[in-house]
């Protein structure tokens, strides 16, 4: 019995791409010349939380803006520092720059968002809105 080859799905719906065609199953965090950290979203009772894996990366290199709904990470992973190198065996650390999008369906307050990076994991809190039924005071002259 023969098998076929599995192939990995590429998010961005493109099965024209030359590493997919080459290696088949391939990791799919290259991406033109970015590289693209690895997430978790999860919601609390309270909160959106977007967790990213980017060890390596120091806090003033990393960038979280918010546009709408979109969340955007960027940043760069720096080379290792010096060193002689004399061959290079294998490189699967991706260094240089680095983006993620996230789309947050969830409507949450944007004046709330805070960020933490521990231990190479940058945590994105995105504070829900309430929708809790209030009443509102009627002010009169």
């Amino acid at each position: 019995m023969r098998s076929t080859p599995r192939r990995k799905t590429i998010p961005d719906g493109d099965s024209s791409d030359p590493l997919v065609e080459l290696f088949g199953d391939f990791p799919d965090r290259l991406r033109g010349h970015h590289w693209q950290p690895v997430v978790d979203i999860f919601e609390t009772s309270h909160s959106i939380v977007v967790r990213v894996e980017i060890p390596g990366v120091a806090g003033e290199d990393i960038h979280v803006n918010i546009d709408t709904d979109l969340l955007r990470v960027s940043g760069v992973r720096k080379p290792p520092a010096g060193g002689d190198i004399g061959r290079l065996l294998q490189m699967e650390i991706a260094v240089g720059p680095f983006e993620r999008r996230v789309q947050i369906s969830t409507p949450f307050d944007r004046n709330g968002v805070s960020a933490r990076l521990e231990d190479g994991i940058l945590s994105v809190n995105l504070p829900k809105k309430s929708s809790r039924a209030r009443e509102v005071k009627v002010e009169t002259e």
